[in-house]
């Protein structure tokens, strides 16, 4: 046992020492030590139902004969850092997690491992961790929140942050604002849309790091509670087979989570993470590989942000194995592969079928490919992402007139203030991994144009990400980032730039010879950092290779 470093033999007396000072008995000590990392917190509306989930935790691991020892990390509600700086340390919060739990686990050896995030960055800082860690480990996230209901009509986080821009426009009043906000997050767990978090728990489990449900049971259903038990006793089983993350995060695991994301149409930010987790497991995964896969995988699903079907909806009619199985039938999943718990052809063998309505057969998708694009040129030679299943298609090609700020803030007083026209590419600039620094999320811009009547007729580009509750015309990641040099740096007011989702296209319409000319002139703004942000600057790498650290 990896244990055993602070429990056997004479010389490790003084750590036993320790270790009875915490209440165990000789048997206890005995026995394989297995650590529960819980992101639980009284201010993350995902996560502040997490200690529940971690007693459930515990007493599978008590039942199946291990000993839990529970540790806390930090996590960021990126609902409630969004359009501040505190976003800024959102996606930074990423390597911290990761470098924290692996300070933990290295200094205090033990056996195993049950993971315990719901949130945005959270669910890959763990699941990065646990590849660098490589024990025997489990995920069980905290569930998704149940949608709310405003006059009728079921409703996330994206419509609220979308009535915003509707009230800056004068469509509603402060009364019907107030009434909405009270009625769209009605309880604990990760918002109810296919946002960010819900994107990375079903990749979780598409990967074969959680048990079936881990994506899709709702926070507040006992079926949770059953599950979070099951985990418990299913690391022990785990931990007895020897089974590590590196048995099952393989090439073929990380192809079955890409194939889910584009049938999903997950969170743009999965790219960063996916790409992010693979680089710690040591597994090749570039954006090429991201833009084959998404040509040739259908989007059978279209849940909120981009539709009225809420996560709770795919849960009910199968959740993530049923889109697994269904896109089985076009021979696009890896079935003979280890999960957590048996084979992932053992585990689809007992789905249901696609309903045909939440889950579209893969003779009638809702797209023909991915619901996330990868598109490249002239203004992304590295890439740029897109929620191409959530683009109007109206929208799926436009050429417009560039409309540039420097910053999330000065583009929302632009929005908002009446300065953006139909037709225009609105571009924010230097909020890239190490211009920002940080990438910020951009939900307020997105939903202030579609809150505003302008998501169906307005682009808009950025070196920054968005948040998996975006709809729209919006394309992030652009890399190389402004701060790096990019050509997104060198864009000025009313220049032509050509978005074809489509053709995988993003192009800036001016000539080489006025590129040159503005790049020869062109000098990044200095920004003051410090503390972990002038840390995080210095050693981030670009949005396209998963905003990791130099190696």
């Amino acid at each position: 046992m990896r244990s055993d470093q602070i429990k056997s033999g004479a010389n490790r007396a003084p750590q036993r020492a320790l270790l009875r000072a915490l209440g165990l008995t000789d048997e206890e000590i005995k026995r394989p030590f297995v650590a529960v990392v819980c992101s639980a917190s009284d201010y993350i509306p995902g996560h502040k139902h997490l200690r529940e989930i971690s007693e459930a935790v515990k007493a599978g691991i008590l039942s199946a004969g291990g000993v839990p020892f529970e540790f806390q990390t930090i996590g960021v509600c990126d609902g409630i850092a969004m359009n501040h700086k505190g976003m800024k340390y959102s996606l930074c919060s990423r390597e911290l997690i990761a470098d924290s739990i692996e300070v933990m686990l290295t200094a205090h050896p033990l056996d195993a491992a049950v993971f315990i995030p719901n949130c945005d960055k959270i669910v890959p800082g763990m699941l990065m961790a646990a590849c660098r860690m490589n024990l025997p480990s489990i995920f069980i996230s905290g569930g998704p929140m149940l949608p709310g209901e405003y006059r009728g009509e079921r409703i996330g986080f994206s419509e609220m942050s979308e009535a915003v821009g509707a009230h800056a426009a004068g469509k509603m009043s402060d009364g019907d604002l107030r009434e909405m906000e009270e009625a769209a997050c009605p309880g604990c767990g990760s918002c109810s849309g296919m946002y960010t978090a819900n994107s990375m728990n079903c990749l979780t489990e598409a990967i074969g790091m959680a048990l079936p449900g881990n994506g899709t049971v709702p926070a507040v259903f006992a079926k949770r509670i059953r599950l979070a038990k099951e985990a418990g006793v299913q690391v022990m089983r785990l931990y007895r087979e020897n089974r590590r993350p590196s048995d099952i995060l393989t090439p073929k695991a990380f192809e079955n989570a890409l194939r889910s994301d584009m049938a999903l149409g997950c969170s743009t930010n999965t790219v960063l993470h996916l790409t992010a987790i693979a680089h710690e497991m040591g597994v090749p995964l570039d954006i090429n590989t991201i833009d084959r896969i998404s040509r040739n995988t259908p989007q059978i699903c279209k849940l909120n942000p981009a539709g009225k079907i809420f996560i709770t909806d795919l849960d009910r009619v199968g959740g993530i194995p049923a889109v697994m199985k269904e896109l089985a039938r076009k021979d696009l999943i890896n079935l003979d592969i280890p999960t957590v718990r048996g084979t992932v052809r053992e585990r689809l063998d007992s789905a249901p079928d696609a309903d045909g309505t939440i889950i579209h057969k893969v003779e009638t998708p809702i797209r023909k490919d991915g619901g996330i694009a990868i598109l490249k040129g002239n203004l992304a030679p590295e890439g740029s992402v897109v929620k191409q299943g959530a683009v109007d298609p109206g929208m799926m090609q436009h050429v417009g007139p560039a409309r540039c700020f420097g910053s999330e803030e000065d583009a929302i007083a632009a929005i908002q203030g009446g300065k953006i026209q139909p037709g225009d590419v609105v571009v924010i600039r230097y909020e890239g991994p190490k211009g920002g620094p940080g990438m910020r999320e951009m939900l307020a811009p997105t939903s202030s144009l579609a809150g505003m009547g302008l998501g169906d007729s307005v682009a808009l580009i950025t070196d920054g990400r968005f948040s998996g509750a975006t709809r729209g015309a919006a394309i992030g990641h652009v890399s190389p980032e402004a701060a790096a040099g990019g050509l997104i740096a060198l864009i000025q007011d009313g220049d032509r730039i050509n978005v074809d989702i489509p053709g995988r296209k993003l192009e800036l319409c001016v000539g080489e010879e006025e590129i040159a000319k503005r790049r020869a002139a062109w000098k990044a703004p200095h920004k003051e950092l410090t503390g972990y942000l002038k840390r995080y600057a210095r050693m981030v790498t670009s949005g396209s290779r998963g905003a990791v650290f130099e190696d």
